[in-house]
């Protein structure tokens, strides 16, 4: 079975989270995705909503799609949220499974700086979404990839929607273009204190669950 795995504050989780986490099922084959809030980020302290908020706000905008799990993997964890005690326990957890991680180009990017970046890189594959405006050629700065400039300058202009490449551990990197959606959770959150409207942006039941509980106000 091949899973990806979709960590993050989800702070809130909006759209665009749900349509890049749909488009790697569908476009890569994935069996499941696994929807995995962080409890204690470890770069993250400033306007983040209590945990258990933002696992009910990620359970709420998941719960029509049966590709998509909650995992609550990182609240039985103690102490900050690190990525590789979160995929060291899933292992543990479903030894059958094929991970994929899944971080933005700008997070792949910026591995050097995590806990134990040689090991994580060493713990699975990854899917690293590239988003429109986002030039690829970035990629050329990370220590970890093992590819020539020119395929991945050729995969931009073309056309593809994905390109398989490898780490310089064996380990495999997919790169897969995903649709623009010009949202974010900071924007969502700004929003919400200036008593603006955040309909369309992420799903009617997550909107309601702010505005009941008062978050982001």
């Amino acid at each position: 079975m091949k899973v990806g795995i979709f960590g993050g504050t989800f702070n809130p989780i909006h759209y665009g989270h749900l349509r890049a986490a749909e488009e790697v099922r569908e476009f890569l084959g994935f069996d499941r995705i696994l929807f995995v809030p962080s409890k204690k980020p470890p770069l993250k302290s400033k306007d983040i909503a209590d945990p258990k908020h933002r696992f009910e706000m990620v359970r709420l905008a998941i719960s029509n799609n049966s590709f998509f799990q909650l995992s609550d993997i990182e609240y039985k964890i103690p102490g900050k949220s690190y990525t590789v005690r979160t995929i060291n326990a899933l292992k543990k957890q479903y030894p059958a499974t094929e991970f994929y991680f899944m971080l933005g180009t700008d997070a792949f990017l910026d591995i050097p700086n995590w806990w134990h970046p040689e090991e994580l890189i060493n713990l699975t594959d990854f899917v690293i979404l590239l988003r429109p405006g986002f030039s690829i050629s970035y990629l050329k700065n990370s220590p970890f990839l093992d590819t020539n400039l020119k395929k991945i300058k050729d995969f931009e202009k073309s056309s593809e929607r994905h390109l398989e490449i490898r780490l310089k551990n064996g380990r495999q990197a997919i790169i897969l273009k995903i649709t623009a959606f010009q949202i974010s959770s900071t924007e969502i959150r700004s929003l919400i204190k200036l008593n603006k409207s955040i309909k369309y942006l992420l799903p009617q039941d997550v909107q309601s669950y702010i505005i009941s509980n008062k978050l982001y106000m």
